[in-house]
């Protein structure tokens, strides 16, 4: 019995692995079959790495951040932590106190010319890591003015102003008993140059206050016609081109309500400023001359009329210190043009060898100075010729 059980068993296992053996060729059979409509893709070989690689390139490519300028941003600091953007003016009532914080890390404040020379404590200014800050406190109408903010460009420990991004306010402190902008002087010289506009800084505390212009003697109020004169509230009044008949004494008058005051005086100087140096022209008559002759040596430069022309020489005689002989003269132009002729003439009586070199004439007047020069030239006499 247990023989033909373990003979039943053998055969058992031999008919299973047949089947099995069956089994798996079915299936590989059916995987090699074309699938219709279908073209198998054919593998692509596995090439061998190489061992002999080189090093890689890796390129990155930079990372570029859009460049933001940073502007330069000037706010005025209200109560309760407010910010308002400041415009060309702000008011401030006398007596409050100005905070202004300008954007910058850091920044450079400049102030109207009172609080710079009189420094009561009143102002003060922090920097910050991103901005500063200009405290003024105890407000009076004096304070009223112009206040700037300029960043400021460092290399290292050397910083410069940045002007062309520099921010200002001008502020006004309103002050009900002063109109103008006090001040210690009775009245200011101003020079009227003719080549140049004249400002009368007639400064009021108020941007509401009617200013006028008038002169003393004789009184008249002036026409401020915005062409010859113009007023602008932040800076005065401004003769554009000033004339000989705008000299004398001037002061403004303003009134803002039922107050009406009066400024300092201007005294008012017209000075006639060329409007470039003198170009001088040199000439010598003769240019070569002969020991004991007198030499003559013209320096001419022409200019507007009124206008002083100075005449300085350098001669080779200065060495051994021969003294100068000039004439000078003014000869006006004719022919309607408002110019004259100015003239300095160099005389040396009789000529020696030391005479012999360069001459220079140097012309100049309020605007500058230039120079002309001309060579002489000394020959011995002639001997007399012998019977």
């Amino acid at each position: 019995m247990p023989l033909a059980n373990m003979s039943g068993s053998k055969w058992r296992l031999v008919l299973i692995a047949l089947l099995t053996c069956a089994l798996i060729f079915e299936l590989d059979a059916q995987e090699q079959k074309a699938v219709p409509g279908r073209t198998p893709k054919p593998r692509k070989p596995k090439h061998e790495k190489s061992t002999n690689k080189g090093p890689r390139t890796i390129t990155v490519k930079p990372k570029v951040k859009a460049a933001r300028a940073e502007q330069t941003l000037l706010t005025q600091v209200l109560n309760k932590g407010k910010f308002k953007k400041v415009g060309e003016t702000i008011n401030v009532q006398t007596g409050d106190t100005l905070e202004l914080r300008c954007r910058g890390k850091p920044v450079q404040w400049s102030v109207p010319p009172y609080l710079e020379e009189d420094n009561d404590g009143r102002l003060r200014i922090v920097q910050y890591e991103r901005y500063g800050v200009l405290t003024l406190v105890n407000t009076t109408g004096a304070d009223t003015g112009e206040y700037t903010c300029y960043p400021m460009y460092c290399e290292d420990t050397d910083c410069r102003k940045e002007y062309s991004k520099a921010v200002k306010v001008f502020v006004f402190f309103p002050d009900p008993q002063e109109l103008f902008v006090p001040s210690s002087d009775y009245y200011k010289v101003i020079q009227l140059r003719s080549n140049w506009p004249t400002v009368l800084p007639c400064q009021v505390t108020s941007p509401e206050a009617k200013v006028t212009l008038h002169r003393e003697y004789p009184p008249v109020e002036l026409d401020v016609d915005r062409r010859e004169i113009s007023f602008d509230v932040k800076k005065g009044f401004t003769i554009h081109r000033p004339r000989p008949y705008h000299a004398g004494a001037l002061y403004c008058v303003a009134s803002l309500g039922n107050l009406r005051q009066s400024s300092m005086k201007y005294m008012l100087i017209y000075v006639n400023y060329p409007r470039a140096p003198p170009a001088p022209v040199i000439q010598a008559s003769p240019s070569t001359v002969t020991v004991g002759e007198n030499l003559r040596v013209t320096c001419s430069a022409m200019g507007e009329r009124d206008v002083a022309i100075e005449f300085t020489w350098d001669y080779p005689g200065q060495e051994i210190g021969r003294p100068p002989y000039t004439q000078e003269s003014v000869i006006p132009v004719s022919g309607g043009t408002a110019q004259q002729q100015s003239q300095s003439v160099l005389l040396v009586d009789e000529v020696r060898d030391v005479d012999q070199g360069t001459y220079t004439c140097t012309a100049q007047n309020m605007q500058g100075a230039k120079s002309a020069s001309t060579t002489i030239k000394v020959v011995p006499k002639a001997k007399p010729k012998k019977p």
